[in-house]
């Protein structure tokens, strides 16, 4: 009676198994497709221009969106508030929180950090082969003349400085933060913010790494002297009120920073800037979120290849994750679940290769594409290289590919090796500043 009573068990739990399997395939296998503009209302009719590509109405979208949408809130809403309380884990699958977070030493090794990137910023080594520069004092008293124990003085410095602060602050800038090379600002073991002033410019260096920082609330600056290196200090004309501003610079990693509410964008990259990665970060409340690209007749940025990879685009978003032109981007283990608008766009013949995100559409049906060719005609956009492999198409988004599905030009946007979407809760759930504490897992 026993073997009896273990063999049924047994079969009952294999059936049981089984139909989970079934269940989550249906969910993981939902590919996505790519799409333009921001009026179509429902990924199972027929897409205008669908002569574009090889698109075909109803394929690669999650039947049933809505029940999926629901279970998909659920995640995001456990991952969320894991988020809010500071929930530390190791071996999510995340390659740069693997290679570090898991070492409770990691104060004693911090710039281990600097070997763990990825993608096409993965060379950025900040600075790592300098000394230490501890930050005692959050204020900006002068930004000529700025005092040693500042921000402002750490990063204008000519040799690498890995850059940490002593304690919690709140850094206003009065003038935008003008970086020199080789250097790492290191955010973990304290709350640091910088906002309600200028915030961070990248300009004509290499080498830069930003980690752990809330940044936000940037404000417009500029019309004033401000010191560059210990050697230069010039006339600036009005920044934008980005929070990080990459300009004509290379090999530039922004990790771990919670980023909001600026008056311009949130990362910006131009003026033929490249081999960026921009990971992990947490995106919320702010319009025009990522701009890479300086304009359509800017040429130079043919060159750009810029990473963006497990980032949370949270709430409050409306457009720009990314909106990107001339160069090669490889977006890939996303998750977006607020956008209003669009989540990506662009012009002038980028490359987008996307894969392996989590795109969650809003309520609004004339808002549920994940893509828009930004002011340019069909006839001109339909032989850009831009395609969807892997992602996760919820609650109606929808992904409207155009050009050659597997054209060489995808070898320039590939950077790392994609995770499958159904990892994507997991990847990102320590996305944004962490609260790392000395002698704990961070």
């Amino acid at each position: 009676m026993a073997r009896c009573f273990a063999l049924f068990f047994f079969l009952l739990l294999v059936s049981v198994e089984a139909l989970v399997f079934v269940r989550s395939e249906q969910v993981v296998d939902s590919r996505t497709t790519k799409a333009v503009n921001t009026t179509k209302e429902d990924p199972a009719k027929e897409v205008p221009n669908a002569e574009t590509s090889e698109w075909k109405a109803g394929e690669h979208v999650v039947k049933d969106p809505e029940s999926v949408a629901a279970m998909v809130e659920m995640s995001i809403k456990n991952s969320t508030e894991r988020r809010n309380l500071g929930y530390l884990s190791c071996g999510t699958g995340n390659p740069i929180d693997d290679c570090w977070r898991c070492d409770r030493q990691w104060h004693l090794r911090r710039k281990r950090l600097a070997d763990c990137g990825i993608g096409f910023g993965r060379n950025a080594i900040g600075g790592r082969d300098g000394e230490i520069y501890v930050v005692t004092d959050s204020h900006d008293y002068d930004p000529v003349n700025p005092r040693p124990g500042t921000l402002r003085h750490a990063v204008i410095q000519d040799r690498p400085l890995w850059i940490i602060f002593q304690s919690n602050m709140v850094i206003t800038l009065k003038q935008e933060l003008i970086m020199n090379s080789f250097k790492t600002i290191d955010g973990r073991g304290a709350n640091v913010h910088i906002a309600y002033g200028g915030c961070i410019t990248i300009q004509f260096i290499t080498n830069v790494i930003i980690h752990g920082l809330h940044i936000h609330n940037c404000k417009p600056t500029g019309n004033a002297m401000v010191r560059s290196s210990p050697t230069h200090f010039g006339w600036r004309t009005m920044a934008d009120g980005d929070a990080v501003s990459i300009f004509g610079s290379s090999h530039i990693w922004v990790d771990h920073n919670s980023l909001s509410n600026c008056a311009d964008g949130l990362v910006d990259a131009v003026m033929g800037s490249t081999a960026i990665t921009i990971s992990n970060n947490h995106f919320a409340h702010h319009n025009e979120v990522m701009l890479l690209g300086h304009s359509d007749s800017y040429v130079r940025d043919k060159g750009m290849q810029v990473t963006i990879a497990y980032n949370h685009f949270g709430a409050g978003l409306i457009q720009r994750m990314p909106r990107c032109r001339h160069g090669y981007f490889h977006v890939v283990n996303n998750d977006y679940t607020h956008w209003e608008m669009y989540a990506i766009g662009g012009s002038a013949n980028p490359t987008i290769n996307s894969q392996g995100n989590r795109y969650l559409a809003p309520t609004n049906p004339f808002a549920k594409e994940v893509t828009k060719r930004v002011e340019t005609a069909t006839g001109v956009w339909k032989n850009w290289n831009w395609r969807s492999e892997g992602d996760l198409l919820l609650n109606g988004a929808y992904f409207t590919p155009s050009g050659a599905g597997a054209s060489a030009s995808y070898a320039r946007a590939s950077s790392l090796g994609a995770k499958s979407s159904s990892m994507v809760a997991s990847i990102t759930s320590g996305a944004g500043a962490l609260p790392c504490r000395k002698g704990t897992q961070c």
